[in-house]
């Protein structure tokens, strides 16, 4: 690992990194099951340098930006560190965005130049708003031989692989630790937009924390399935293993099979994931053990138990791989750690994989602190809570009620500046220096755990708070349900805050679970009825609501609650006369099947 008092900006760090370590693999591009590019840190640092000398002899200067529109691929750490080598700012953009948000984004940061994908420009060229674009240069990855690059006013549009200069070694465009490195993006799509700015410092704190606890090392294998532009596979995908001389292995698909081929593949040592992949690696390993005959079954039960005995609670891979080989084989056999956040996780996945021997570290963050707030040290886990602080970091409850429960609110080194064009915003989200993160959560014997978000919490008439994230975890695995989420009513129709403050579950069905048609499905029903009357009286959800499309979802594959609650709020909600035997109607709420 470099020396970070000895540096003072991303470019440098980086770029130390790859003339130290100019032997090692840097990077591996995987395709399903097909691998496309291998490089070490002496290759990856010629390309870099290739594209930084031509950024520069377009006239790209430092506090320029830059803007990354691009899936998980080699072009996009490739781009860049050519920008921040070059002094630029970067602006990593979610390529899953439409067109026109991408195009209200460049426009919002004033991008002097564009890394595009170019599937994702060609959309961009045909929606609305492309006739504004003001960048001066655009860089198409991919594009077919035989493909017309759409022109972009007075823009210089040309292929990312033609844009290499001479690989001198120039030097590194000097900055310093509180100048801007990224304009990250911190909501999805509509309203206004949020841009956070973090500087190296940020970064580079949040490396020294993070790597204090989790330090990589030459011959560690990181698998990236992660978007890089989110926040989480930035710094611990892309930042984190270069700096450490580890080999980051790019997976450009998140289809299960894949990734657990990946795994045995490459020899992986670590991975971050958001919640949803790991229950799928759970929902496989759990099918694989019903296959089993039934004492195969038991004995893998009583290797489970003697493992959790040795290891007193606390995952431990040398101590596994000798009582359950299988399972760790299939894991690559050097697995070290995972890494889960972005969303909820729920606590029975991370006990099941603790008891297999694989730590999986559940964390807290969100854009505006950077990565990370908290990590779980797992000793021993605590997988109902997010962990405790970071080093560096402090945490503490604002407004907290009889229960210890409050808004969450941080201060550290790894704190943004603020919002771009935005000090009105800025200065409602960081007051004194502490960042109001706008989640709810208590202090659990030093642990953190989350409620919810503040915005969505009601107050029952009996004068309890109910948080709709917390009740979600009762409703976990549900059978034939690919996909659920809790609302409170006055989320959906704020019009009726005040007076309706139901809890409404939402879910998604398998091809093979129930339609509109709710009561051909009473098997389900009669679970989800099940599970409710254990909740307490004031947490249990009085509305169901069958949604027939996917989840709207970020790049991390976290639910846009936003969005959903928005598309719900158009189609249900309304009060509508039905019969209800002879000649009779009765009023009900459309789409709404009633639980109380």
């Amino acid at each position: 690992m470099i020396d970070l008092d000895r540096v003072t900006s991303l470019g440098e760090a980086l770029d130390t990194a790859l003339r130290h370590w100019t032997d090692e693999t840097c990077l591996i591009e995987a395709d399903r099951d097909r691998e496309n590019l291998r490089l070490t840190y002496g290759e990856f640092s010629i390309g870099g340098r290739r594209l930084d000398a031509f950024l520069r002899g377009r006239g790209f200067e430092a506090s320029d930006r830059a803007a990354i529109v691009m899936t998980n691929q080699s072009k996009w750490h490739l781009s860049a560190f050519a920008v921040f080598r070059a002094g630029g700012v970067l602006v990593p953009l979610d390529f899953k965005l439409e067109g026109s948000e991408h195009l209200r984004l460049l426009a919002h940061c004033a991008a002097k130049v564009l890394l595009v994908e170019h599937h994702l420009w060609q959309a961009m060229s045909r929606a609305d708003g492309f006739d504004d674009f003001s960048a001066e240069l655009v860089l198409v990855t991919e594009t077919p031989a035989d493909r017309e690059l759409p022109a972009a006013g007075g823009a210089t549009v040309m292929r990312w692989e033609d844009a290499a200069g001479s690989d001198d070694a120039t030097a590194v465009v000097p900055r310093s630790r509180d100048d801007v490195a990224c304009i990250v993006y911190s909501s999805g799509t509509g309203g206004r937009p949020k841009g956070c700015l973090l500087t190296h410092g940020n970064y580079l704190e949040q490396f020294r924390s993070l790597s204090e606890l989790h330090p990589l090392r030459p011959g560690f294998r990181y698998l990236s399935i992660l978007p890089t532009n989110h926040a989480i596979d930035f710094m611990v995908g892309f930042i984190g293993p270069y700096l450490c001389g580890a080999t980051v292995v790019h997976l450009r698909t998140l289809r299960p099979e894949f990734v657990r081929d990946a795994f045995p593949r490459y020899r992986i040592t670590h991975m971050a994931l958001v919640p949803m992949v790991l229950k799928n690696l759970a929902t496989g390993l759990r099918s694989r053990f019903a296959e089993l005959t039934g004492a195969r079954r038991a004995i893998l039960h009583t290797l489970i138990t003697l493992n959790r005995k040795l290891s007193r609670g606390r995952p431990n891979p040398r101590i596994a791989r000798k009582l359950l080989p299988a399972v760790h084989a299939a894991f690559g056999g050097r697995l070290e750690a995972l890494f889960v956040g972005g969303a909820y996780t729920d606590p029975d996945t991370l006990r099941f994989f603790h008891d297999l021997g694989i730590p999986v570290a559940n964390g807290y963050g969100l854009t505006e602190a950077g990565t990370a707030l908290t990590l779980d040290r797992l000793a021993p886990p605590r997988p109902d809570t997010v962990g405790p602080p970071l080093p560096g970091v402090e945490l503490r409850i604002d407004g907290a009620n009889e229960e210890g429960v409050g808004e969450i609110v941080a201060r550290g080194p790894t704190l943004m500046r603020g919002y771009l064009d935005d000090p009105e915003l800025t200065a409602e989200t960081i007051v004194d220096g502490w960042l109001h993160t706008g989640d709810l959560g208590r202090f659990d014997d030093g642990a953190l755990r989350i409620l919810g978000r503040r915005k969505n919490m009601i107050v029952t008439e009996g004068g309890k708070n109910v948080y709709p994230e917390d009740v979600e975890g009762a409703f976990a695995d549900l059978p034939n349900v690919t996909e659920f989420c809790v609302f409170a009513a006055h989320t959906l129709w704020p019009e009726r805050a005040g007076r309706d403050e139901r809890l409404l579950l939402v879910i998604r069905t398998s091809p093979e679970g129930p339609s509109t048609d709710w009561s051909s499905y009473p098997d389900l029903r009669e679970e989800i009825v099940g599970r409710n009357r254990r909740l307490l009286d004031f947490k249990r959800v009085k509305g169901l609501i069958v949604w027939d499309r996917d989840f709207p979802r970020t790049a991390s594959m976290k639910i846009k609650r936003e969005e959903l609650a928005a598309a719900i709020a158009r189609k249900f909600g309304d009060r509508v006369m039905v019969p209800a035997g002879g000649d009779e109607t009765i009023e009900v709420e459309r789409g709404v099947i009633d639980l109380s």
